[in-house]
């Protein structure tokens, strides 16, 4: 059997007769990868936001987080920009939705009543149940709340989650503990028929078979015309894996899930090294 290549570091500047990379769209993770590990966006991606405009480039975040969420950490820079949220299950350009995948309201219900038997239990568990307007729970307690406050700025505390009016896109899970070990097998049978991805420490998503951000990307590219070969991509952990197939200028964070490392076809440094955007900058020559 012939082994996987493991990315390799990126050279510090393109070959002098290659010029720049032609790169027409950049798609990068947020946390974990743009982010520090302070949650702060790098100062220098500001400036080179108006330089890829100029230069017809286009930004997409990708994350797990909220639309809502997104925008306001993007407000100032968001017009023209593509907002690939909650895992590629809603995709949103200038307020006009682009691409969504709605799950089955018998299913969301089905995850959270799987995480009230947990929480019973003892697991320190609770479910977001995100629609394409709002998140919803059920837990009050501020530990909780400050969680999810992180990744969705719309969230509204509600009796029952499985009643609400609301297209439901996903289901995020946040286990105060390891939630590879303890939520994730738990809800195994939701795996047959639907995605239990990990997307860090402590958060599980159940989504559609047919959602992720690769989905999203690819769908994106189509539209726009853009080539693989035209597209550059950083990520970190497993719900990035199918985005960074989709890409030939892949990029794992130093620091990553091996299994990121495993498929990107380069490494860059890490988030708390500005890593996205020294790359961008060597790759595009900025």
């Amino acid at each position: 059997m012939t082994a996987t290549p493991m990315p390799t570091p990126l050279p510090d500047a393109p070959a002098p007769d290659a010029g720049p990379a032609d790169i027409r769209l950049i798609v990068t993770d947020l946390d974990g990868t743009l982010l520090d590990d302070a949650k702060r966006i790098p100062g220098e991606l500001w400036p080179m936001l108006d330089e890829l405009r100029r230069r017809g480039v286009l930004f997409s975040p990708a994350s797990g987080r909220q639309y809502a969420t997104l925008l306001r950490q993007f407000e100032h820079v968001a017009e023209g920009m593509v907002f690939i949220a909650e895992n590629g299950t809603y995709v949103v350009r200038d307020g006009v939705e682009l691409s969504s995948d709605p799950m089955e309201k018998s299913v969301a219900a089905r995850v959270a009543e799987t995480v009230r038997r947990l929480a019973a239990g003892g697991t320190d568990v609770g479910a977001v149940v995100c629609g394409k307007h709002a998140a919803y729970v059920e837990r009050t307690d501020e530990a909780f709340l400050a969680q999810v406050r992180t990744y969705y700025a719309e969230h509204r505390i509600v009796e029952d989650v499985t009643a609400v009016e609301d297209e439901v896109i996903k289901v995020a899970l946040f286990d105060f503990g390891s939630v590879e070990h303890t939520t994730a097998p738990a809800l195994a049978e939701f795996a047959a028929t639907h995605q239990v991805v990990v997307t860090g420490e402590h958060w599980v998503d159940v989504m559609n078979r047919t959602a992720n951000k690769g989905t999203a990307l690819r769908a994106l590219q189509r539209a726009l015309g853009i080539t693989p070969a035209q597209t550059m991509v950083f990520g970190d952990y497993l719900n990035d894996l199918e985005m960074l197939d989709a890409a030939e200028w892949s990029f794992a964070m130093a620091g990553a899930h091996p299994e990121a490392i495993r498929r990107a076809r380069h490494l860059a440094p890490s988030n708390n090294e500005a890593g996205v955007v020294r790359t961008i900058a060597r790759v595009l020559g900025l």
